[in-house]
Order: C-alpha cells, then structure tokens, then sequence
C-alpha cells in the first residue's frame, strides 16, 4: 500500500469525487433495501406473523395460484385438516379489506375473523360482538378499549388494543369473532360459514399434497403466501429490479474510474516495474487503493441511509435492519471491487520498456 497511499493524498480531488458518488449510490441502494422490506412487512406482516408455518387456499380449480381474494374454505375443509397426520392445529382464518368507522372517522382496515380459543388472534381471540385492534388502527381511528366502532356497518366493542403492528395490504389489522366475520365476509352458496385460508401448524410429517387432494385445497409455506397478496409481487419486483440497477451501475462507475486512473498512472506503473516491483505487488496495491475507496464510501453512504431511515420510519414503511443495510453495502463493496479488478488487470499487460519509450 506504499505506492496507493500516497496516490490517495496526492490526487485528493480525484478520489473525493468518486468517493462522493459511491456515497450518493450507496445511500440510494441502503434507503432503497430498507424500503422494500418496510413495504413488504406493510404488505404481509399479518400473514407471515402468524403462529402457523403453512396456508391452506381453497381455490376455485386445483391449479390456481393462491390469492387471498378469491380464497374460501369450508367448514368441512377445516375439520378435515384438523385429523390430518402431522397438523397439530388447523385453525380457519377470515380475511377481508373493508371499512371501519369510528368518532366520525373511516378507515380502511383488513379484518381477521377467528375462532373462540384461537391461537391465531394475539392474546387470544375476541368474543362475539367485540374486536381486537392493533396500535396502528386504534391511532387511526381514534378509539381505546371499550369504545364502540362499526365494521362494514356491523356495531362492534373494542374489547382491548395490541402492542402490535400487524398489517396486510397496507392496511391496519383488526381481530373479530369468525361469526361476526362471516356477516362482513362470505358464506357459501348453502348459507354455511366460511373462512378464506386454514392456517396449519405442521411438525414436519405431514403428508400436505396428499391431504390437498384429499381435502380438495392448495397448501403453501407462510413464506410463499405472501404472493397471495396482490400489492405484494408488484411492490417487491419493481423496487428489487431498481435495486439491481443501481448495484449495476456502481460497478460500471467504480470499473470506469479506475480503467480511466489506471491509464493515466501507466508510466508510473512502467517505471515502478523497471525498478523491479512484482506485477502481483503491484496489482494489490491498487486493489488495496480501490479497497480503501469502496469501504469509506460505502460505509459513509450507509451509515447516512440509516440515519434517514430511522428518522423517517415513524412517516415511511423503512425497515432499518442488519439485512437492510449490512448486507446491501457489502454486496456494493463485492460488486465495486469485481469493477475495479477488471479495470485494473491491464496492469499485467503494461510493458515497462514500451511505456517508458512512448512517454
């Protein structure tokens, strides 16, 4: 690093100026990764919060994609879960967008419907006549426990408020009673009660697609059922794809800078080779410099993506997390180096003699 430090102090300007992009760029891919998870938990955290690890979809032909919308199963599926080998608990679960009104107040919240005793509603499930509110929707409706509220008309009491901050589709959760769920929800064509999904907890030996055949549904991981979310694959692919783009172009602007410094240096290189130093001294030497560079830059551009996120997350779904932003710069540093290295590998093909007669 002899030579690369003191490059580093003598092209000051140079070196600050693609340190300040690497900056801007690794700040954008940070806000961006903290985004897309704040989003997605927006858009599924009531599903993937469950204590369930699988979803069982009843959908209208065997080769549906699941989709929460379209979703309903019986009451006759969900008993026929629950003697399933291997499913300790098969619980049915309602789930509905709709209107909930309160002090004057409308709002658009996803409603839950349980049953008495479940284990899915956190705390346990609310009896008939009441509902169970997250903070976010008893902040957004301006109610606490024991105040009254309205569900699709349907007069409901709020029998407490959940430190929790559980949403689908953007919208705040809600807990009812699967009976008053089903007044607001569906029931089939025979007037008998219905749920969208069965969430199942499995220890591992179930037979699932046997059952699915049996039972006449289509099972999922809770993690796979998150493309049963309409907002979901949409928000995740774009923002994703913006992602990549942005770690693309890193590279190309890390590769461009050293490809364009590493020509300006070539007489350099060819004086320090015609004193004797190595092609490999000199090939980690100025990966070493573009090592400096990256790890500066990114760790600064972090560090202020951060910063924002948390600043932002109380008006913003910004998740600020170790897989948010530790991950995004390394992966950032990997891609820059893999730009640099490129760029610098034309130090192996420098010919001391050559170099020295052309200048």
């Amino acid at each position: 690093m002899f030579v690369a430090l003191r490059e580093l102090r003598y092209a000051r300007g140079r070196f600050a100026l693609i340190s300040a992009v690497v900056v801007l760029v690794a700040a954008l891919v940070t806000f961006l990764s903290a985004l897309t998870a704040g989003l997605a938990r927006a858009s599924v955290s009531a599903l993937t919060d469950l204590p369930a690890d699988h979803l069982a979809f009843g959908m209208a032909a065997h080769d549906d994609k699941p989709d929460l919308t379209s979703s309903r199963v019986t009451r006759d599926q969900w008993e026929q879960w629950s003697w399933v080998s291997g499913v300790r608990h098969a619980e049915p679960l309602g789930v509905v967008t709709t209107r909930a009104s309160a002090h004057g107040t409308t709002v658009a919240v996803t409603a839950l419907g349980v049953r008495a005793g479940s284990m899915l509603a956190p705390g346990g499930a609310p009896t008939s006549g009441h509902v169970v509110l997250t903070q976010r929707g008893a902040m957004a409706l301006g109610v606490a426990g024991g105040d009254g509220l309205a569900i699709d008309g349907v007069a409901l009491t709020v029998s407490r408020v959940v430190d929790d901050d559980q949403q689908l589709a953007h919208t705040p959760v809600v807990w009812v009673w699967l009976d008053d769920w089903q007044t607001f929800g569906a029931r089939d064509g025979d007037g008998g009660p219905v749920a969208t999904v069965v969430a199942l907890d499995t220890d591992g030996s179930a037979m699932l697609p046997a059952a699915d055949a049996r039972v006449g549904t289509t099972t999922v991981p809770i993690a796979d059922a998150r493309s049963a979310v309409s907002s979901f694959t949409a928000e995740n692919l774009s923002l994703t794809t913006m992602q990549a783009f942005l770690v693309a172009i890193s590279a190309l602007i890390v590769g461009a800078f050293f490809t364009v410094w590493t020509i300006g240096r070539q007489g350099d290189v060819a004086v320090l080779k015609a004193l004797g130093a190595s092609t490999r001294y000199l090939l980690r030497d100025a990966l070493g410099q573009a090592a400096l560079v990256l790890v500066g830059a990114v760790a600064v551009g972090t560090a202020l993506a951060a910063a924002a996120g948390s600043a932002l997350a109380d008006v913003m779904p910004v998740l600020v997390s170790p897989a948010t932003t530790v991950a995004p710069a390394a992966l950032l540093v990997v891609v820059g180096l893999v730009g640099a290295a490129a760029a610098i590998a034309r130090i192996t093909r420098t010919d001391p003699h050559a170099a020295l007669a052309a200048r």
